[in-house]
């Protein structure tokens, strides 16, 4: 019997518009805390204003027209290519501010990513290229010279192409508000909430149109045609009176979510359980609209997310009545005609309530490409078991620098899955900075996982509290297992009889360490601290005698522990820096210090302390030696037991420099 896929190649248009609207969302969501300041701005001091103030309004003009739209290309070029690209896709996006008169969201988000992308080909052409020495000269002057050439691109033509774009939708949507068309528009947003095409939708015409008519008339209707909570919230009340088993007893939680916690997704296996229930939604919604039509009511800013306290929070001050009974409305339509489905509706033959949730659940999921940790909340599902869309070819472990507690991960999670016989899997490490929605699986530890959501929005999150030994990884490689396997996402069968062919990680995680990185002066076989903190010290003045680091990287080795422990599992601790502390690292070093007493680090004891400090990633491939050892217990007693320098940088894969 053929086993079911759960989902069709990611290939397809629909799953496409999605990636596309999540890249979209992604540039927008970072920066709504920016909106929302322009929004109370606005509200308090423009001459129609709570409080008008001329001077305090003269903020309006220069945040709409400048700042916004320079956040939205920094943040769309950073996702595309780090730091780098997010300064130069800012640059550029300067030359669409000045060269149009509107504010320039749409060509913030042309520029912003398209810059950065030619930026990330240009230095794939000369990587490995430069001579030492050079490096920070043509980085900065290649840069410059993108940035400033992007920059007149796009003043002279990008500029004029959106602001005609811009000028036709505007037109498009005076059209419907004057004859009365505009409420349906829901026959076609309630459909593509469903099937995740709203962030396409919403994000990439809604807010930036909604954002220049509430700079003209300070306040927009069209950033509530989306986030109306109306639609949905009616639907789960009608669940919650008139359906069956596991259905009932969920709709009264995910009301709860949908409407205050303002996670629309939550509603979408109710509609997908009985489709027909969609009429509810796009009923709803179009009374929702229709009665902002009247009351001309609208929005300061969008809502995001689309909770009822974000709804009112963002609601102009001329607008509290008609955008309250247009959610009320909403809710009471979508509830109606919902009602007289599930009343007139039976459930088929052999299935239960519950099984037609679960089902709705999946199919849900499939659409989106992954797990949904929300809408696992209705059926009890797993966070790790599921299978995925497609194969997983690229996981990351990320952690604020990037730089240790990562590696380590990524090394014991690598050689799992190589040992599966997946080895073409790629398993890497990043800083939470550099993250981009490039992924399939991201792990962070548990303190980091919301940090990490909104750059990888695509991807299945799974959080850890050891990064040495967590339960977890052996969920992953049986993830890797179900969804790589033929019939399971379309892959082929892994090849565990073949030799297997290393990837780029792998065979560089397996190389021979550099002589320099681990070296005997850097051992301490009895460490004199008896704290944390003070062995944080002792760690990071091995790595300053070396000259690796200045002082300023010690601070940072504590500011890294106050935010997230460097506590890995199996007595062992790598402190090292944060991400912005990389400036103060000269060269690639590691020191290793054991304490045969034991340190209490925060509640786990600690015997090992490996200080660490990597440029370009030099570092790694000891860091990967270091967690073979910790992750084989007789190793770990071997170091244990060990008296002399030498016997630990054997076991390291390292022969005394």
């Amino acid at each position: 019997m053929a086993t079911e896929t759960v989902a069709k190649p990611r290939t397809s248009l629909r799953v496409g518009v999605q990636k596309f609207g999540t890249f979209l969302s992604g540039m927008i969501m970072p920066n709504i805390g920016a909106f929302i300041a322009w929004g109370i701005i606005t509200a308090f001091f423009i001459p129609a204003g709570f409080t008008p103030n001329e001077e305090l309004a003269k903020l309006v003009g220069p945040m709409i027209t400048f700042l916004l739209p320079l956040l939205i290309g920094y943040t769309g070029g950073r996702m595309v290519h780090g730091v780098r690209g997010g300064v130069v896709g800012a640059a550029a996006t300067m030359g669409v501010i000045v060269g149009t008169d509107i504010p320039m969201f749409i060509g913030a988000m042309i520029m912003g990513p398209l810059t950065a992308w030619i930026m990330k080909k240009l230095d794939k052409i000369w990587e490995g290229r430069v001579k030492p020495g050079f490096e920070m000269l043509i980085d900065n002057f290649t840069a410059g010279i993108v940035a400033a050439a992007m920059a007149i691109v796009g003043m002279l033509v990008i500029g004029p192409v959106v602001k005609a774009f811009s000028n036709g939708a505007s037109s498009v949507v005076e059209f419907l508000v004057n004859n009365g068309l505009l409420p349906f528009t829901s026959i076609f947003i309630e459909p593509a909430k469903v099937l995740f095409l709203n962030n396409a939708v919403n994000h990439g015409i809604l807010t930036p149109l909604g954002t220049e008519q509430a700079l003209q008339n300070g306040k927009s209707i069209l950033f509530l045609l989306e986030a109306n909570p109306g639609p949905g919230v009616g639907i789960l009340l009608a669940y919650m009176i008139f359906g069956k088993g596991l259905a009932k007893a969920s709709a009264p939680g995910a009301a709860l979510i949908q409407f205050v916690g303002g996670i629309h997704e939550i509603y979408f296996p109710f509609v997908l359980m009985k489709p027909i229930i969609i009429l509810a939604a796009i009923g709803g919604g179009m009374t929702g609209i229709f009665t902002l039509v009247l009351t001309g009511a609208g929005l300061r800013s969008p809502a995001a997310p689309g909770s009822i306290i974000a709804v009112f929070a963002a609601t102009a001050s001329d607008s509290y009545f008609g955008v309250a009974l247009s959610v009320l409305l909403a809710a009471t339509v979508s509830f109606l005609i919902a009602s007289v489905i599930l009343k007139s509706s039976k459930t088929p033959v052999g299935e239960t309530e519950e099984d037609s949730l679960s089902a709705a659940t999946s199919r849900m999921e499939s659409m989106k490409g992954k797990k949904s940790s929300i809408s696992s909340t209705l059926t009890g599902a797993g966070a790790t078991t599921a299978v995925m869309a497609g194969p997983i070819k690229n996981i990351v472990f990320a952690c604020d620098a990037g730089m240790g507690s990562s590696a380590m991960g990524a090394s014991v999670l690598r050689n799992k899955i190589k040992a599966a016989g997946f080895p073409d899997v790629k398993v890497t490490n990043s800083a939470i900075a550099n993250l981009s929605d490039t992924y399939d699986v991201v792990i962070t530890h548990q303190d980091l996982t919301e940090r990490a959501k909104p750059a990888t929005a695509s991807a299945v999150h799974v959080s850890v509290d050891n990064f040495m030994n967590s339960p977890r990884y052996d969920e992953i490689v049986e993830l890797v297992k179900s969804s790589n396997t033929e019939g399971a996402g379309g892959a082929a069968a892994p090849a565990a009889a073949a030799a297997p062919v290393a990837t780029a990680a792998a065979a560089t995680a397996e190389a021979a360490p550099p002589s320099d990185i681990l070296v005997a002066d850097s051992v301490v076989l009895n460490g004199t601290a008896t704290t944390r903190d003070a062995a944080i010290d002792e760690a990071g003045r091995l790595l300053l005698d070396r000259g690796a680091v200045d002082s300023g990287y010690l601070d940072a080795m504590h500011e890294r522990e106050e935010s997230v422990s460097t506590y890995m599992g199996s007595f062992l601790a790598i402190p090292h820096g944060t991400n912005a502390a990389k400036d103060h690292i000269l060269k690639s070093a590691v020191s290793v210090i054991r304490y045969p007493n034991g340190i209490d680090w925060n509640g786990k004891e600690v015997k090992f302390v490996v200080g660490v400090a990597g440029i370009n990633n030099e570092h790694l491939q000891i860091l990967s030696s270091i967690a073979k050892v910790f992750t084989n217990k007789a190793q770990v007693a071997q170091l244990e037991a060990a008296t002399t320098v030498d016997e630990v940088l054997e076991l390291f894969g390292k022969v005394n420099a």
